[in-house]
């Protein structure tokens, strides 16, 4: 497995999910010092970075692109999959394929569906909000296979999203349903400990649907600042065969250089480089 950062560009809002909201010449040199392997992209839009000058960043630096991520498309936009008015969920769709053009043009194997699946509204019924859902991921989808890319979704925990909370059963039953290849599973093992009753066991339930992981502690800190058990979690993912990037979505706390350094330090102990 490698290990990724969550860094969003310095315009993003302090609501991004990232440690490093700066320039990202500055967040991609700070996560390579540290010792991590790649970064995840926080983005709003395709629009936000320029392809080429990311290119140049991450090889100047020796970094991968885990993934795109899009919960600035939720905050920031305002745009979301299941929302009632057509016209609002093609524009969530126009963003989100965006993003996946965006992600062919840098290299980045996935694109990661969190809050921007949207919710199931006052006075629709969750069959209705997955059908409204289902349209639209299958439209991003398929602009993603020519590209190889995966579309990873994450459930989230209940105070922040009422759709598609635990990885088992809620992301599990979707994703089956769904059956589209190329849509794979993104646990986040922060909302796991608050909807999941074992994490170990969802993740190995999951298994091959697997695309994608977050690792934040019990109380969003960096690893190792809780009580969550990452020797537990890391056995079950080698266990159903993930061997792929575990991306470090925190708070930035006690400071945002503090929390990426106290993240790698825990999880290298853990995950060692190949070479080491």
């Amino acid at each position: 497995m490698k290990i990724a950062l969550a860094i969003a560009p310095h315009d993003a809002q302090p609501s991004a999910f990232v440690v490093f909201r700066e320039p990202l010449r500055v967040g991609i040199a700070k996560a390579a010092q540290l010792g991590y392997d790649g970064v995840e992209l926080a983005l709003a839009t395709s629009a936000d970075v320029v392809p080429g000058d990311v290119l140049r960043l991450l090889g100047d630096h020796g970094m991968g692109l885990s993934a795109i991520s899009t919960g600035r498309v939720f905050a920031e936009q305002k745009a979301w999959l299941t929302n009632p008015d057509p016209a609002e969920r093609r524009r969530a769709v126009e963003i989100l394929m965006g993003l996946v053009d965006l992600a062919a043009s840098l290299g980045a194997p996935r694109v990661n569906i969190g809050r921007v699946r949207g919710m199931v509204h006052a006075g629709d019924t969750l069959e209705t909000a997955e059908g409204r859902f289902a349209e639209g991921i299958g439209a991003v989808a398929a602009r993603a296979v020519p590209h190889g890319i995966n579309i990873v979704l994450e459930p989230v925990n209940r105070y922040e999203i009422n759709f598609v909370n635990s990885v088992l059963p809620d992301g599990i039953g979707l994703v089956s349903r769904l059956g589209i290849p190329n849509v794979k599973l993104m646990p986040d093992v922060f909302h796991m400990n608050i909807e999941d009753a074992s994490i170990a066991r969802s993740l190995e339930a999951a298994g091959g649907m697997i695309g994608y992981v977050h690792l934040a502690d019990s109380n969003r800190w960096a690893p190792g600042q809780g009580h969550t058990d990452f020797p537990a979690i890391l056995g079950a993912l080698r266990a159903v065969g993930y061997d792929d990037y575990v991306a470090v979505e925190i708070l930035p706390y006690p400071s945002p250089d503090a929390a990426a350094e106290q993240a790698i330090r825990y999880l290298r102990a853990l995950i060692p480089r190949a070479a080491d």
